[in-house]
């Protein structure tokens, strides 16, 4: 529907700013080739605007039942899958803005610290993590990446 500038579209109420519509770039990741399927109707990640948004990342290998045992490793094959996901949308691990973490057990906060730091060292992205309760897995992950290169593309 195109509405001239200034005019508010029947059904919305006035005074709130019109919805601009999803850009055309707008790219969603359902599947990453060679891993763990989706456990739900979304997408693994969705490219817009020169950013990457991740779906939460959980220690699958396979599926669910193919776990690593130890918590340490769980964290190590969370953020593996986290990076596929990232690599397949353009990004990768370097370009990560924004964490969300979501531990099962606050108790764990040290290992997922020590373990974390081996892939983000000096990096720090900005980062939100907190205990939750969560289906069959001990942690999962989410982030916002900035896209290889489009800083250098001028996208903002």
């Amino acid at each position: 529907m195109t509405v001239a500038p200034g005019v508010v579209p029947a059904g919305r109420p006035a005074g709130l700013p019109a919805v601009s519509p999803v850009d055309e770039t707008v790219r969603r990741i359902a599947q990453i080739p060679g891993g763990a399927a989706a456990v739900g109707p979304f997408s693994q990640a969705v490219v817009a605007n020169g950013f990457v948004f991740t779906a939460g990342q959980i220690p699958a290998i396979s599926g669910l039942d193919d776990q690593p045992d130890t918590f340490e490793d769980q964290v190590r094959q969370t953020i593996l899958n986290l990076r596929s996901v990232l690599e397949a949308a353009g990004s990768g691990l370097d370009h990560v803005v924004k964490i969300n973490a979501y531990l099962t057990d606050p108790g764990r906060l040290d290992d997922y610290n020590r373990v974390y730091s081996e892939f983000f060292g000096t990096a720090k992205p900005a980062r939100t993590t907190v205990c939750v309760s969560l289906w069959g897995v001990a942690l999962e992950i989410d982030c916002v990446a900035v896209v290889a290169g489009a800083a250098a593309a001028g996208i903002p």
